[in-house]
């Protein structure tokens, strides 16, 4: 089967599931999207590697890697090969000196190693076919795969802080690791910095 190459993007707020979030993945010469309704924990690890932020310890997906590393074995590739029930499956492809293995993973896993990996992500035009996947105008095209916002209001609420207290608010959510909402402060004052 021919593979189809995919990336991130985007990565946000889960409107079909509360408490959930949403990470996007397009054709790379393509229109094509497939959303993939992901917790908490596994948006934050994919933001924090996207971003390349520096959390101050290692997290799960983190150490994962460097264990790997410790063990001379690459991630290759990731590959999403089913969507059973609403739910995507994938396989890490990993090799080492002596061998290349398929792991089973959990899609937001995987997606998370790959971009700690750098590795391409791929899938399948029988996958890309499903109901699930939707093209940009189409009439299921309408998830929302917006900028992630903060509990606290949204973008609204950081547009009327002051660059300094976006700042303050800032070194806050990156002392708890809130990853995702430092992404929406950062974004608000890289854009302000740029209209300065």
């Amino acid at each position: 089967m021919k593979k189809i190459e995919l990336e991130i993007v985007a990565l946000s707020h889960s409107i079909t599931q509360t408490h959930s979030y949403a990470v996007v993945l397009g054709e790379v010469s393509g229109v094509r999207r497939i959303p993939i309704v992901i917790g908490g924990f596994e948006a934050q690890a994919i933001a924090v590697a996207l971003e390349r932020m520096n959390p101050t310890r290692p997290l799960t997906h983190d150490l994962m890697k460097n264990f790997m590393l410790a063990f001379n074995v690459e991630l290759n590739e990731v590959i999403i090969y089913d969507l059973q029930e609403g739910v995507f499956f994938a396989r890490l492809i990993c090799s080492s000196e002596n061998d290349t293995v398929e792991i089973d993973s959990r899609t937001s896993d995987a997606l998370a190693l790959a971009v700690r990996f750098g590795c391409p992500i791929y899938t399948y035009e029988h996958i890309l076919a499903q109901p699930e996947v939707f093209t940009p105008g189409s009439e299921s095209g309408k998830i929302s795969a917006g900028p992630v916002t903060t509990e606290t209001g949204g973008k609204e609420d950081l547009k009327s802080m002051s660059i300094d207290d976006l700042n303050t608010l800032l070194n806050e959510v990156l002392e708890n690791e809130d990853y995702i909402k430092a992404i929406s402060i950062r974004d608000e004052i890289k854009s302000r910095n740029k209209t300065s």
